[in-house]
């Protein structure tokens, strides 16, 4: 782990882009041969496993599995069909190594089955802004009302759904009501492609039978949605069987939470870390117009090795030059001229805000964000931050009763300093992880 990185571990959590859903297999022919391959899940791990979990996420991930294989034809088909398109899986794992140690993370704290982290692989390939024909948005695939009761808000400058954040905690919530209902975690899994009411339907009408998944009359695509994820997990459990190399993946928090204090525009947060836009919004793909902009909080997410980067160059630039404000248009204002007093292009305007125009003009009242101070022809460029330039740092965990005056006298610091190096320090929240520079 790099220095960078092993600073900024202990602060908070883990978090691609490209379009694909599996096809859902033929109803009729699964003929595929059954091979004989046996998985022993659940067993208590050796410490020589218990050792490779530590450094090693995928190794973390196996541990942790513990769903039978209730349909083993139907698995032994899906395993086959993920064989013949391994690009497929190539996209979706290269994807998922930004989200997920995060989604591991949450699985384990709330105890549930390991294979649960690897569900975004087969709603989404863990693509963010996958979007179904049925409106469903986001690696969990959420459909709007379903992810309204989770409280995923979903407006013209946010989509919660595709908040990597948000939506795995609103699907895992789900998924833990659906087996509370149900019993089974098969079962669960089932309501959650279909419906609690489809699943619901289904055993009532066995009739006193054995209710299992296997047993269930189901639709299609549900009765080969748990085997889909079970044929994935065995890929995961033994991957060179199944023709692929799985490269190791570092245990750790791929990216930390920041917060703003005013909106930002995303290319100017993505400029102050040093990072490729896209590579930027792969990260923050729940923002629907390119600003880092909600109702609520303005809330960013930086790859862990990036965030020193970033905080130097907010700090260095100024927060109030780089930061976007609210401006309250009036129907029938040009919109040329507003781009114009701000200076920015009427193609700015429109990419950074949800406008609607009627030749030209504002066609109804409403808040746009333009720049708190205009840009100028002169306007300084963002420089890259030299590890010379960059203090050496450490960290303060906040703890209930901290003031910034106790923690300024005892690093031997000053109260501007720490301003300096942690955006929206105060009010100091007790969890809070301080950046802390290093005195003379």
């Amino acid at each position: 782990m790099t220095p960078s990185r092993r600073f900024f571990a202990s602060l908070l959590l883990a978090t691609g882009l490209a379009t694909t859903v599996t096809p859902t297999l033929a109803d009729s022919g699964s003929t595929a041969p059954a091979l004989k391959i046996s998985y022993a899940l659940a067993e208590p791990a050796s410490d020589q496993i218990q050792a490779e979990a530590q450094v090693d996420l995928w190794a973390r991930i196996r541990s942790g599995f513990r769903l039978t294989e209730s349909d083993p034809a139907l698995t032994r088909a899906h395993e086959e069909w993920f064989s013949k398109h391994p690009a497929y899986l190539e996209r979706g794992i290269e994807r998922s190594r930004l989200y997920l140690y995060f989604i591991a993370e949450e699985v384990e704290k709330r105890g549930m089955p390991m294979e649960i982290a690897l569900l975004p692989m087969i709603e989404s390939a863990y693509n963010p802004l996958a979007l179904s024909p049925m409106k469903a948005s986001g690696i969990w695939q959420f459909i709007p009302a379903t992810g309204k009761v989770y409280g995923l808000k979903q407006n013209v400058w946010y989509d919660g759904r595709r908040d990597v954040i948000t939506a795995t905690r609103a699907a895992l919530d789900y998924l833990q009501k659906l087996h509370g209902m149900f019993g089974d975690w098969e079962l669960a899994l089932a309501a959650y492609n279909c419906g609690e009411g489809c699943v619901a339907r289904a055993q009532s009408r066995q009739q006193g039978k054995t209710v299992s998944y296997a047993s269930l009359k189901l639709p299609t695509e549900t009765r080969h949605y748990v085997p889909k994820l079970i044929a994935m997990r065995n890929i995961v459990l033994d991957p060179k069987r199944f023709g692929f190399n799985l490269e190791d993946m570092a245990n750790e928090p791929y990216f930390m939470q920041v917060t703003l204090s005013q909106p930002m525009a995303a290319n100017q947060a993505a400029r102050l870390a040093d990072m490729n836009l896209d590579e930027f919004l792969s990260l923050n793909p729940g923002f629907q117009h390119r600003v880092i902009y909600t109702d609520t909080h303005n809330v960013l997410l930086l790859p862990t090795e990036r965030v020193e980067t970033f905080q130097f160059n907010l700090h260095r630039q100024g927060v109030d030059q780089l930061s976007l404000r609210r401006y309250q248009a009036h129907r029938g204002e040009s919109a040329s001229k507003i781009a114009g007093q701000f200076g920015v292009t009427l193609g700015w305007l429109k990419e950074h805000n949800p406008v609607k125009l009627f030749k030209g003009k504002v066609a109804q009242a409403q808040s746009l964000l333009v720049p708190a101070v205009a840009a100028t022809a002169g306007k300084r460029k963002i420089q890259s931050v030299s590890k010379d330039k960059r203090p050496s740092m450490r960290s303060h965990t906040v703890r209930r009763g901290d003031t910034l005056d106790r923690v300024a006298k005892l690093y031997k610091v000053r109260i501007a300093d720490i301003r300096r190096w942690n955006e929206s320090v105060e009010p100091l929240q007790p969890g809070a992880i301080l950046a802390i520079p290093f005195s003379g």
